[in-house]
């Protein structure tokens, strides 16, 4: 026999070890991010300042990003599948929405840059910086919306 008392333990536990759970999944993935983040800067900038272009640094460098965007990768599907409904479809939103924007000037800038319409040289760099601020602003928005 269970008390309404006893009902209400086992709802905040489940919520609890859900909460730990997604907190948990939260940090891996920030670690994955930076560790991308350090790869990656490591790939931009070891040739020039750190090891004078070698090209076997570099290409070690290279394969090192990659890995560590392949780990980024696994550890944002394990993110997701970790999620609730609500907001799995706030996150695959936010993404849709992300891809959807960095086609549209991805292709434009691109041409323009071709045909020495922008004064400057296109950089892989505005268009990663625009998705992760699109990202960013779009999950925001929908975890308002659905609140």
């Amino acid at each position: 026999m269970t008390t309404n008392g006893d009902i209400m333990n086992q709802s905040k536990t489940r919520a609890n070890g859900y909460e730990s759970r997604i907190r948990a999944s939260n940090i891996r993935l920030a670690q994955w991010s930076g560790a991308w983040v350090a790869a990656t800067m490591l790939m931009g900038l070891g040739p020039k300042f750190l090891w004078n272009k070698v090209v076997v640094f570099t290409l070690l460098a290279v394969g090192l990003s990659v890995a560590v965007g392949i780990g980024l990768l696994l550890a944002s599907k394990k993110y997701v599948s970790e999620l609730d409904e609500l907001q799995r479809k706030v996150y695959l939103n936010a993404l849709a929405i992300t891809v959807g924007i960095a086609m549209i000037a991805g292709v434009p800038y691109s041409v323009m840059d071709t045909y020495d319409v922008i004064p400057f040289k296109a950089d892989v760099a505005h268009l990663v910086m625009l998705m992760g601020l699109t990202f960013h602003l779009s999950l925001l928005y929908g975890t308002r919306r659905y609140r």
